[in-house]
């Protein structure tokens, strides 16, 4: 597939103006309120993995309304200080799977929560086990219609509330420094992570990749793929619903998150993605921090021009480790070290400015 979306040049000044409802903050203040007034924590049991190296519990939270979410957490073995937690949210369709798939970050030396995403995991990986109670208003049957008439009803209200808990919950567990949580994910875990930012004020950093529900009207227009397929193919049933559906999409729009948002930010894009284009990318790029009554946040984007939904790929993730070590590292800690690490620096250019477009050429 070409490069379908706007040139680059233009992709680099692509600012659009919102339609963000004016109680965007009171609505998402007043659901967190009610999510968290009890306790994060419903269980932390130990699973054997068959993995040496790395220690793994069966944690369940709760997220929104109280309903329990299941998450997988794992540590390095072996390490005994409290260490930086890097929350990961995963993709469209997808459930936690098992705990041996995903060891990148406990691996670099982070505790390691992986959310399950509720009422989903049944459309490819291993499976999941959240189930969503609430799914029972009217829209379409999967997970980005499901509600899409009523913002209060709508399932990503559900899931991005599900996602901060998660931040809480990590928190709480033993083994974890509060004080540098950090939100990780691609395409819907993106989303995610980017809402994370913009709900969290605390949060240490955030590393989003192609994320899902950004530039939201703007990418119904462009394509019929994945997630926004599904709302366009309701709505080519539900002719009529389009004002409402884009109500309800407006108190999910990564854009607004991330004007709001104060932590330092990774981005990448492939700008072959007909998933979730890169204008959205983009625009959440443009207007991160603007909101959020401070300096504006370090940001920095990598761009691939001959990528699609993958990105960048093995050599985007190494991009957000060394950056993510750079970041920690300026707020003064770091992951665990391996035994044989040496406490110096290891002589690599961690130069970084405050605002970095990854321009290709």
């Amino acid at each position: 597939m070409p490069a379908f979306d706007l040139p680059l040049p233009e992709l680099e000044r692509h600012c659009p103006q919102l339609d963000e409802p004016a109680d965007f903050d009171a609505f998402w203040a007043e659901t967190l309120h009610q999510a968290g007034q009890r306790e994060p924590l419903l269980s932390v049991r130990p699973v054997e993995t068959g993995l040496r190296l790395v220690r793994t519990w069966d944690v369940t939270f709760r997220g929104f309304a109280g309903d329990p979410v299941r998450a997988w957490f794992s540590r390095p073995a072996g390490a005994r200080e409290p260490l930086p937690a890097v929350v990961e949210y995963i993709g469209y369709g997808r459930g936690r799977g098992f705990p041996h798939e995903r060891l990148t970050w406990v691996n670099a030396g982070y505790a390691h929560l992986l959310m399950d995403n509720r009422g989903q995991g049944d459309q490819y990986g291993d499976g999941g086990g959240t189930p969503d109670p609430h799914a029972t208003a009217p829209g379409g049957p999967g997970p980005a219609a499901r509600g899409l008439l009523s913002h209060r009803e709508h399932h990503y209200r559900r899931l991005i509330t599900d996602a901060v808990r998660a931040v809480t919950a990590v928190c709480a567990l033993p083994g974890v420094d509060p004080a540098h949580a950090v939100a990780v994910g691609n395409s819907q875990g993106g989303g995610l992570a980017l809402a994370v930012a913009g709900l969290v004020p605390d949060l240490a950093a955030a590393l989003v990749t192609a994320p899902f529900l950004c530039g939201i009207r703007r990418a119904l227009e462009l394509t019929d793929e994945g997630p926004y397929g599904e709302i366009a193919a309701y709505l080519s049933v539900h002719r009529g619903a389009e004002e409402a559906a884009h109500r309800t999409l407006a108190y999910a729009e990564g854009v607004s998150f991330a004007r709001r948002a104060r932590a330092p930010v990774h981005f990448g894009t492939g700008l072959r993605d007909t998933v979730c284009p890169p204008s959205g990318t983009y625009a959440a790029f443009h207007r991160y921090g603007e909101l959020s009554g401070r300096p504006r946040p370090d940001r920095e984007i990598h761009a691939y021009p001959y990528n699609g939904h993958e990105g960048g790929g093995g050599k985007h993730v190494r991009r957000q480790l060394d950056w993510l070590t750079d970041r920690l590292a300026r707020r003064g800690t770091r992951g665990a070290a391996p035994p044989d690490a040496a406490d110096g620096a290891d002589g690599a250019d961690r130069t970084a400015s405050s605002d970095r477009v990854d321009r290709p050429v």
